[in-house]
């Protein structure tokens, strides 16, 4: 037995590969290098669904907009209840109104999903009208168009495309594993999406990103960072943007959004980036002298944060945002495991009290 499955293969991907001991990650043959900041969000959903579609097409550009209109029509179902939810609850709530189902069009609607809903609660709980998706824009300039209301700069859209093609597939993470899990029952891609959400929506997975910038904040200066990140390891708190379960060293993808939020910096907004290059370098070193048995490093939470806050998204979505990259890996390993898989079905082994035996 292994606790929390560590070590565990549970399944053969042709997705991705995460090399915690090298600090690498391959999506479809391809290192992230090649990908983030190279690649729309659309070229690299088509990368990973191929094979897993008869009907694919080349450009997925045309399609994944036209499934933006489509999913808009359930915006209408965004009430006052709804409203009163955390946006990503929100957001679940409204992708559980689309049809189930294991084909193409079901999968368009469902990568489409997360961005539409995601912005229409956005501007509803601000007392703003939803804005319509326009399919003349790419995905990464619509999702910013439809949470904003302004047409986006073009550096703001293709920074958004490099946060969500670093972040759409990463080997068999918690929520693509539920993912898998449910698709095996043969319950259709919906499902197995809404369960990628909700497992997504943890703190110790997807929901981490928002605290960064708390963080940030509190420390409020760099002459603060030391003292204040003493003090919330002594309190026994986690320093949120740094470790993780797999890598041993530094997160790759935290180097493709440091890049990129450098990239969004350039003339403006320096002292943000520079500010929290401090409090990175202080938290590293504390953590090495504190936790010197444990490999704690930079994760892709910590300049997630940095580039989802430079392009003015509010940190209550961020999870949200994160979904709308990762659904794309959700939905191409509930097809692999469609495609090849058995009903995934561990054993446990009971450790509770046994009956008592008649005298």
């Amino acid at each position: 037995m292994s606790d929390g499955l560590e070590d565990v293969v549970a399944a053969e991907t042709v997705l991705s590969e995460v090399d915690g001991r090298a600090g690498r990650l391959i999506i479809r043959g391809r290192s992230l290098d090649e990908l983030a900041g190279r690649t729309r969000f659309e070229d690299v959903t088509r990368l990973l669904w191929d094979g897993f579609f008869e009907d694919l097409p080349e450009d997925l550009t045309a399609r994944l907009a036209a499934a933006r209109a489509e999913v808009f029509a359930e915006v209408a179902g965004l009430d006052t209840g709804l409203l009163d939810r955390t946006p990503i609850e929100a957001m679940r709530a409204l992708t559980a109104r689309l049809a189930d189902g294991d084909d193409l069009e079901v999968a368009l609607r469902l990568a489409a999903a997360p961005a539409v809903f995601t912005a229409a609660v956005v501007r509803a709980q601000a007392g703003e009208a939803p804005v319509r998706p326009d399919p003349a824009l790419g995905h990464a300039a619509d999702i910013l168009q439809m949470i904003t209301g302004r047409p986006p700069e073009r550096g703001h859209a293709a920074a958004l495309d490099t946060y969500l093609v670093t972040v759409s597939d990463h080997g068999l993470n918690a929520s693509t594993f539920a993912a898998r899990v449910i698709a095996s029952t043969r319950a259709g891609l919906t499902s197995a999406v809404l369960g990628g959400i909700s497992a997504l929506k943890g703190p110790l997975h997807g929901g981490a990103p928002g605290p960064v910038i708390d963080m940030l904040d509190g420390i409020g200066h760099p002459a603060n960072a030391r003292a204040w990140l003493e003090a919330a390891i002594a309190r026994g708190d986690r320093l949120m943007g740094f470790g993780h379960r797999i890598y041993r060293v530094r997160d790759p993808r935290a180097d493709a959004l440091k890049a990129a939020v450098r990239r969004l910096s350039e003339g403006s907004n320096t002292g943000r980036l520079q500010f929290a290059e401090a409090v990175e370098a202080a938290a590293l070193a504390i953590l090495r002298e504190k936790k010197p048995d444990r490999p704690l490093d930079t994760n892709v939470e910590f300049y997630t944060a940095l580039l989802l806050e430079a392009l003015g998204l509010p940190p209550s979505a961020f999870t949200c945002v994160f979904a709308m990259g990762r659904v794309a890996g959700w939905i191409a390993h509930a097809r692999e495991q469609l495609a090849g898989g058995r009903l995934i079905r561990p054993q446990s082994r009971y450790v509770g009290p046994l009956p008592q035996q008649a005298a």
